[in-house]
């Protein structure tokens, strides 16, 4: 098909959550609370591992870089959607919604990976613990965070090519409340039968990938668990890997049902509910599973505060 006497598509439109005011006022005041939590909870976080000798640990280490990427990907998604609310075009323009999926993407990729680093830290600090240090060394430590964020670069650098190469000239209304691949895919104006293929086959051996370092690690955690003698000591072992544990199952139960879920018109509604809950909520739900079930946060953040009740009444 000839596209050159067409009009290419210069930017897009969201359909969004809801055009009903009262229903609006209520995402809108739900949803700043949100974003206002998750910066101040992994914000703190970053600065109390970094304030704190006692947290300079592999485990923080990689615990400040999972709170960094849960800034930045709500970030890239919840000032647009706050603005977007109640706005009567929710529009994005073509480079806008470029950056937007690949800087989300990149950020949701880099923490899955994240978290398969932390496992294989848990990994080392359970089954081999007289040798944890030299394992977990600092230099193997960077490495760990350094290969997380490449993965997210490689990925996204790969899909963003292959979506935004194509031609848009026909539609542009997204039926959703920001740029996501599949629904942006959907409008070429070209077959991306190749396309879906080649996205679904990298995403699937990223998560493959990712999911099958984290079940090999605790397949591994849960037989040196069950080895220990005594129940206070399989008790003491398993709480230093809960806090992870819970957010890898949160995080990869909801994007398994956005992405393995079938296509209809009532699952892109239920998706929607289920991208708000992995952009927005997740991000905030981090590190309140990692300060509420982790003693060593719990008693960090207690000496932080005695510290500055000390210097405010000097």
């Amino acid at each position: 098909m000839d596209y050159r006497n067409q009009t290419l598509v210069t930017e897009f439109l969201f359909i969004g959550l809801t055009n009903h005011f009262p229903y609006q006022v209520v995402l809108f005041l739900i949803f700043f609370c949100v974003y206002l939590v998750t910066l101040l909870g992994n914000v703190g976080m970053v600065s109390l591992i970094w304030m704190d000798s006692r947290l300079h640990t592999p485990m923080y280490f990689f615990l400040s870089h999972l709170s960094f990427v849960d800034v930045c990907s709500s970030s890239v998604m919840g000032p647009k959607m706050l603005t977007d609310i109640f706005a009567d075009r929710k529009v994005i323009s073509f480079f806008g919604c470029a950056a937007q999926i690949y800087f989300f993407g990149q950020f949701v990729v880099t923490e899955c990976f994240l978290l398969a680093s932390m496992a294989y830290d848990r990994y080392v600090a359970i089954c081999n613990p007289l040798m944890y240090m030299l394992i977990m060394s600092h230099r193997i430590c960077v490495q760990l965070v350094i290969g997380p964020y490449a993965m997210g670069f490689i990925s996204m650098m790969t899909h963003s090519t292959l979506t935004f190469g194509l031609p848009y000239c026909d539609s542009n209304i997204i039926n959703h409340f920001f740029c996501d691949l599949l629904p942006v895919l959907s409008l070429a104006c070209a077959d991306t039968q190749l396309n879906k293929k080649l996205l679904f086959f990298l995403a699937g051996a990223l998560g493959v990938l990712s999911g099958g370092i984290i079940l090999v690690s605790y397949i591994y955690i849960i037989a040196a668990i069950l080895k220990v003698g005594s129940a206070a000591g399989r008790r003491k072992a398993f709480s230093t890997c809960s806090s992870h544990l819970t957010t890898v199952s949160i995080l990869y139960g909801t994007l398994f049902f956005i992405y393995v879920r079938p296509s209809s018109s009532f699952s892109l509604n239920i998706n929607k509910v289920l991208s708000l809950f992995y952009t927005a909520v997740i991000p905030m739900l981090n590190p309140i599973i990692y300060s509420l079930r982790n003693k060593e946060v719990k008693e960090s953040f207690r000496r932080t505060l005695q510290r500055m009740k000390f210097l405010i009444s000097r």
